[in-house]
């Protein structure tokens, strides 16, 4: 392994998080490929999945399983190989591990017990997703996979009805059309939805309009149901309130919490600046010591 891979001056071994292509097997990075190469072991979500990318490659390294269903059983054992100094790999069959992934439960044990953790970055479907939406980036919120049963993934919409933010979901080609519905019923048809399907593959496409229109074209076209999805929901309009609305709610606030939590609280109600805000709730809380 070269000087870039090369472990801190100890005999512990490194568990390398690679990140690898979400379908374009040519993404996969130089880094990657050498550590994939080079560890004693790639633990792989499925490993009859992974083996396509090694087979690419020519990978010989040999692959374990380690999926939600069995990587508590796996820490001890990794554990005991970083210990005798061996590098480990983890992969996911695709992106970037523990984002809507396995490994969580692995890699925080692990953190917790001091082991060396190093992140070989790459491809990731949300990234590559909202690099391409059209959607504002600054800020924006994941929740991976909503709810499969439709009552509870209503319910779940609902806290996107004052969200300011990109929202970026996950969504599976048998639930695309039903989950595009409830966007509809819950949030209307005023915000822009954005889906990608099947990105870096050959069928990749970016579909964008209304959850009305988007329901309409995925409706008409077969193809547009098969894939992986990414669903971007692009946020509430933001509203400002005049100062006087303002003042009134942090002499509420003020009532019942202290100056930095009443002034927070009231900027995200109204998306003013937080500064403004809580410069006039310490002008605010002045006048009421006076």
């Amino acid at each position: 392994m070269n000087d870039s891979l090369s472990k801190a001056a100890d005999a512990q071994g490194t568990l390398f998080v690679v990140a690898t292509p979400i379908g374009n097997l040519a993404d996969l990075s130089k880094r990657a490929l050498e550590v994939l190469s080079s560890v004693c072991l790639v633990l792989a979500e499925d490993t009859r999945h992974s083996k396509r990318l090694f087979n690419h490659y020519g990978i010989s390294t040999k692959l374990r399983a380690c999926h939600e269903h069995n990587e508590a059983q796996l820490v001890e054992f990794v554990y005991q190989q970083l210990e005798a100094g061996n590098d480990l790999a983890l992969i996911s069959d695709a992106g970037t591990p523990l984002i809507s992934d396995p490994g969580f439960v692995l890699v925080r044990t692990l953190r917790e017990r001091g082991c060396n953790i190093c992140a070989v970055p790459g491809p990731s479907s949300l990234i590559a997703a909202l690099s391409i939406a059209g959607l504002p980036t600054d800020a924006f919120v994941f929740d991976g996979f909503l709810s499969a049963k439709g009552p509870a993934r209503r319910v779940q919409l609902e806290r996107y009805l004052a969200q300011t933010r990109t929202t970026v979901l996950f969504e599976s080609s048998h639930r695309i059309l039903a989950c595009l519905m409830d966007i509809q019923k819950v949030l209307g048809n005023e915000r822009r939805v954005v889906v990608a399907r099947e990105l870096t593959k050959k069928f990749e496409t970016v579909l964008d309009g209304s959850a009305e229109e988007l329901i309409e074209i995925i409706q008409g076209d077969e193809d547009q149901r098969r894939g992986e999805f990414v669903v971007m929901i692009a946020g509430a309009p933001k509203t400002t309130v005049g100062e006087p609305e303002l003042e009134h709610m942090l002499t509420i606030l003020l009532e019942e919490l202290p100056l930095k939590q009443a002034s927070n609280l009231a900027a995200r109600l109204t998306a003013s600046r937080k500064n403004d805000v809580y410069q006039l709730a310490l002008k605010i809380k002045q006048q009421n010591q006076v």
